[in-house]
């Protein structure tokens, strides 16, 4: 069964804590993690890239000279995608890039993805993840003790305003909560910092 080590607010080892085998112990599916990655960058897509057609450019349709005898290769217009300023061949327009992935492969690829930090050892849960001021140093000063050296993703079971204000300025550390965690939030967020009422959320809605 996989574990992490618990620490409390002061940054001391007081314990190992033991996690559920439904929901960090499976072996990761590289497969679903890419398509869930994929989903998330695809979603994440304005789609508000424009371009102007050769029936949309701003130019006269008159031929710009005849056909034959010039010496010049043949055009039709001043429009055509092959001269400078026209019209662009299958211009982009504005589209929707989002889709769904089904119930089940969005669960999974948590799963594969928190199983894949708890293999690493890149899970560190807090016993009691409280801040009493809004203060950057001693948040920063507070990750150097537990181990986390650089990118980190902090995760509480509800929103903490105190530890949200006081992480923001962190370069490299993320703030979210229990419910809303996601594949690619977890892969690209470095080490994972937990309360531990979090990570019992966590197990109990994912298990």
């Amino acid at each position: 069964m996989p574990k992490a080590n618990v620490f409390n607010m002061a940054g001391e080892k007081i314990g190992e804590i033991e996690l559920s085998e439904a929901v960090f112990g499976i072996q990761p599916n590289e497969s679903v993690l890419h398509d869930s990655v994929k989903n998330h960058l695809a979603n994440c897509r304005q789609g508000t890239q424009s371009a102007l057609t050769k029936g949309e450019v701003s130019y006269t349709t008159k031929k710009p000279w005849r056909q034959k005898g010039t010496g010049r290769a043949r055009a039709g217009y001043a429009g055509s995608p092959v001269w400078y300023h026209g019209g662009v061949a299958f211009a982009p327009k504005p589209r929707d890039y989002s889709y769904r992935l089904n119930k089940k492969v969005r669960r999974l690829a948590l799963k594969s993805a928190l199983s894949a930090k708890a293999a690493g050892e890149e899970i560190v849960v807090i016993d009691g993840l409280k801040v009493d001021e809004i203060k950057t140093k001693p948040f920063k000063a507070f990750l150097e003790k537990v181990g986390v050296n650089g990118k980190a993703l902090v995760v509480t079971e509800n929103v903490d305003e105190m530890v949200v204000k006081s992480a923001r300025n962190l370069p490299g550390v993320s703030t979210t909560t229990a419910t809303i965690l996601s594949p690619y939030m977890i892969l690209t967020g470095g080490k994972l910092v937990v309360d531990k009422a979090a990570l019992a959320r966590i197990e109990e809605v994912f298990a």
